[in-house]
């Protein structure tokens, strides 16, 4: 495509709708249907992994609060990349868009495109994981990677071809999520409580439990104290990744209107939003299903929450089963098809926008800070695609969601903190809205996400510590670019 120079403007054209549902689309992505059996098995009672999702949300929602007073400041294409620059300056500016291009942001495209592949495979049995296509030594490439490369260079393409295309899919295909993850949530919670399942996993709402796999035998053990701490600050790894990407909508400020009063809302109505649906989700299995199982059952009720669909995790389709019957598989796998494309839609449109603004200051490759003839920054698109893609190739979708969950944290920390900087170093700059309850509320979400990371650090340390290896080697990247300028 012919790229526009440089300094050819966005168009303003999304309004507070569009970005309600670029932040409510992105955090919906197959994370609710599947990670609450992995919640199950290590806090193992009702009131734990009940609690699991609402600090997630209430970390989640916390965050977006602050981020609006951010985002009143700097309404500009970018979002959190220009708030650290404006902070902290450029390096610690460099190191989070280097880690939102290979892992935060690439590394959810991937997962998430993985993740839609795998149950369109439901449908079409030769997309299956099991179907491998390439082999050499242990490096293998299966058709399900094949067709999630396949979705990420579609939605590019259409994202290339101006912000209207991404515009109309996301408000299509959130609305649709939105409705059927609400429908769902009604009819399981109106079945449910018809039953005496949701009393009976509340009788021992707070006993914690774990169970893990020692020597292919599945030992159920009490935990509590410092052990439940642990175990707790683990598990919150799948409702954060579930909620994540709701940040997306500041990094297309440039094409939104009324920046300063639609993004701070956006982020507001779309985190309490899809919190609120999430919470009521977990209900709904605890009213539908029991919370405890056996990985041997051969129906859903003997497999529960813990080993939903026979060890795959699948909670939802497990869920819909006891609300649909035998079509729920198909039900669900078509639900989750949609929340996923509509997902890496949002992820798509919204990334390629941070490496604009990485190279309108030097920081990325040169022609990214280019617009194409449809008015949207192509180069970028089609560079964080090729990126995505590899990825698709080298890793499960368990180390993806860790390694961009962990990264997204540690950058969410180091910008709330730049609340306190900016307030001390430009007192009289214009807020058009300052953070509720300063300075408790950003305090706030240091400490619990700050422990969330230590714990993390501790428990996971594989994935948790290559996170911060690859924030790391950003280090010699910014020194040697900067040399080479």
């Amino acid at each position: 495509m012919k790229d526009s120079q440089p300094d050819a403007g966005f168009q303003r054209s999304l309004g507070l709708i569009d970005g309600t549902m670029l932040v409510a689309g992105g955090m919906i992505g197959s994370g609710i249907f599947i990670v609450s059996a992995d919640c199950a098995r290590v806090v193992g009672s009702s009131g734990w992994m009940l609690l699991l999702w609402l600090v997630a949300g209430a970390v989640t929602i916390t965050a977006a609060l602050s981020y609006g007073e951010l985002a009143g400041m700097m309404p500009k294409a970018g979002g959190q990349f220009v708030y650290i620059e404006r902070a902290y300056g450029q390096l610690p500016a460099f190191l989070y868009g280097w880690t939102v291009f290979t892992v935060i942001q690439t590394g959810t495209i991937a997962a998430v495109a993985v993740a839609f592949a795998k149950f369109t495979g439901y449908f079409f049995p030769v997309l299956s994981p099991d179907n491998v296509l390439f082999s050499v030594g242990k490096f293998s490439i299966a058709a399900s990677q094949v067709f999630a490369i396949a979705m990420i260079v579609l939605l590019t393409i259409v994202n290339s071809r101006g912000i209207q295309n991404g515009k109309i899919i996301q408000l299509v295909f959130t609305s649709a999520k939105l409705l059927a993850l609400l429908a769902l949530v009604v009819l399981g919670l109106a079945i449910g409580l018809r039953g005496d399942v949701f009393a009976q996993n509340w009788q021992n709402a707070w006993q914690a439990t774990q169970t893990t796999l020692v020597n292919g035998e599945w030992i159920t053990s009490s935990i509590t104290g410092f052990a439940l701490m642990m175990a707790f600050g683990t598990a919150i790894i799948g409702p954060l990744f579930s909620s994540d990407a709701w940040n997306n909508v500041t990094f297309i400020a440039g094409e939104m209107k009324n920046p300063r009063r639609n993004i701070p809302l956006s982020l507001l109505l779309g985190t309490c939003i899809v919190t609120g649906l999430y919470i009521l989700a977990n209900l709904a299995y605890l009213a539908l299903l029991p919370l405890h199982g056996d990985p041997a059952a051969t129906d859903a009720v003997g497999q529960g929450i813990q080993f939903a669909g026979g060890g795959t995790d699948r909670v939802g389709t497990a869920a819909a089963s006891m609300i649909f019957g035998q079509g729920a598989a198909a039900l669900m796998a078509g639900l989750i098809m949609v929340s996923t494309f509509g997902c890496n839609n949002g992820l798509i449109l919204a990334g390629a926008r941070v490496y604009y603004a990485m190279a309108q200051d030097g920081l990325f490759f040169k022609k990214a800070a280019t617009l194409n003839e449809k008015g949207v920054p192509g180069f970028a698109l089609m560079t964080q695609a090729v990126w995505a893609s590899v990825l698709c190739l080298s890793g499960t979708y368990g180390d993806l969601l860790d390694y961009a969950t962990f990264a997204s944290l540690m950058f969410y920390i180091v910008t709330i903190a730049g609340i306190f900087i900016l307030r001390r170093k430009e007192p009289d700059a214009e807020r058009p809205y300052r953070v509720f309850a300063y300075p408790l509320l950003p305090i706030l979400y240091i400490l619990v996400a700050g422990a969330i990371c230590v714990i993390l650090l501790i428990t996971k340390p594989q994935n948790t510590w290559s996170g911060v290896l690859i924030v790391l080697l950003g280090i010699p990247v910014y020194f040697w670019q900067k040399r080479g300028k």
